[in-house]
């Protein structure tokens, strides 16, 4: 039998531009629909999970055949890209390749923050999802565990995450390279996820003037400003009240930009010029990509945010050539076992088949017990019946076919039944 085919398709912050990227971002509650409608656009419906974040949209498999070029028509499809235009930025892995990426996305050394500890979660998440709509089987299961381990493992006897400045702690650095005192500023979050809830964690330590959370659930938005004595307020007010903030961080599921051109050159107007710090961690964007042109905004997206956060690159090259070695071992392991995992069928028949011999015998020997024949006799019987039965084969193929088969079969023959014992 062969081997199940495991397989990966994906865009990321390397390949694809974030506009690109947004076209094909999936919100977690998504996932489950978009993994049927995947797993019904291929031959026979592989597992499947999708891993969606900011930096990437990756697409794992695994089944019967390989199935890249349909995964690709259906990515290309849910995005409205044509397959052609979509393929320059994807990159396609299969197998060992497909394994060791997953490792290496889990272990933080694919992200734009390396060593970064959020995408662990993400992909835990995804898993879990894909696990709940029924798209998780076996292979994937085992591919995605040891994906887990390997990055605890990294973590834990590597220097990776030492040398990572997560996104968030990148967004306020940048803020005090604008600002004197960040202790003066009005900072507004939008938004109340993960993301939010760590850039507000580290602005929150800088005990800014005021913080502010718009979120499109006000319950979700009080409890997190709960947490840092942060006021709230409604999306809806966010063209009359922009010009309050000094900073605007915005990082939310919405499909279109929340914040137009025609806001914030509003807001311009009425702050006299003042600066105005932004910071677009969504994908798709919640800022126009227009605002960054207008004098005194200093916007950034998540592809800007990279430069600020690539430092130490010696010391972060000797730790990522240490968990590349954790994660190579760890392919082979997997492989390893997808190599066994295709022997099963032919180990459970030829288990069944000697199964059935040995019943066979027996019922035989129980019978001749049951006349008073000799029980030595038909202790002889039973093992002479069995050997004969499991040599059938072996002898027919010594004496059948031509010269060539029979040499084969004598090799195969000694091989497996005349090796002696080590």
């Amino acid at each position: 039998m062969r081997p199940m085919a495991v397989w990966a398709l994906g865009i990321n912050h390397t390949t694809a531009p974030l506009d690109l990227r947004g076209r094909f971002a999936f919100a977690l509650e998504q996932l489950p629909p978009t993994l049927d409608g995947l797993r019904g656009a291929l031959s026979q419906p592989p597992e499947a999970a999708i891993l969606s974040t900011c930096n990437r949209t990756e697409i794992y498999c695994a089944g019967e055949a390989l199935e890249i070029a349909p995964t690709l028509q259906w990515l290309a499809h849910s995005g409205g890209v044509a397959p052609e235009a979509l393929r320059e930025h994807t990159y396609a892995l299969e197998g060992g390749q497909a394994a060791r990426h997953a490792f290496r996305v889990a272990s933080g050394l694919d992200s734009m923050v390396l060593g970064e500890p959020q995408i662990l979660g993400q992909m835990k998440d995804a898993v879990r999802v894909a696990d709940e709509a029924g798209a998780l089987g076996t292979t994937l299961n085992q591919l995605f565990q040891r994906s887990f381990a390997v990055a605890k493992e990294v973590r834990s006897s590597t220097e990776i995450g030492a040398h990572s400045i997560s996104m968030a702690a990148a967004v306020v650095r940048l803020a005090g390279n604008l600002f004197e005192e960040l202790r003066k500023i009005r900072v507004l979050f939008i938004g109340a996820g993960e993301m939010i809830e760590l850039a507000a964690t580290h602005f929150a330590a800088k005990n800014p003037q005021a913080i502010v959370i718009a979120n499109r659930t006000l319950d979700r938005g009080e409890k997190l400003a709960s947490r840092f004595g942060a006021q709230t307020m409604r999306l809806a007010e966010l063209p009359e009240r922009l010009h309050e903030f000094d900073a605007v961080i915005s990082c939310t599921a919405s499909t279109l930009p929340l914040i137009g051109l025609g806001a914030v050159e509003r807001a311009l107007k009425v702050r006299k010029h003042r600066p105005i710090f932004m910071v677009d961690l969504a994908v798709p964007r919640d800022i126009e990509p227009e605002v960054k042109d207008l004098p005194d905004i200093y916007l950034y997206t998540v592809d800007d945010l990279a430069a600020a956060v690539q430092t130490g690159q010696a010391n972060r090259q000797a730790a990522v050539a240490q968990a590349e070695v954790i994660i190579d071992a760890s392919v082979q392991s997997f492989m390893h076992w997808m190599d066994q995992r295709s022997n099963v069928p032919l180990i459970q028949q030829l288990n069944a088949q000697a199964d059935e011999w040995r019943s066979a015998e027996l019922a035989r020997a129980r019978k001749a017990l049951a006349k008073g024949e000799d029980v030595e006799a038909v202790l002889e019987a039973l093992t002479k019946g069995l050997t004969q039965k499991m040599l059938h084969g072996a002898m027919a193929e010594l004496h059948a076919g031509d010269a060539q088969a029979r040499e084969r079969a004598s090799a195969a023959i000694q091989h497996f039944f005349l090796r002696k014992e080590r």
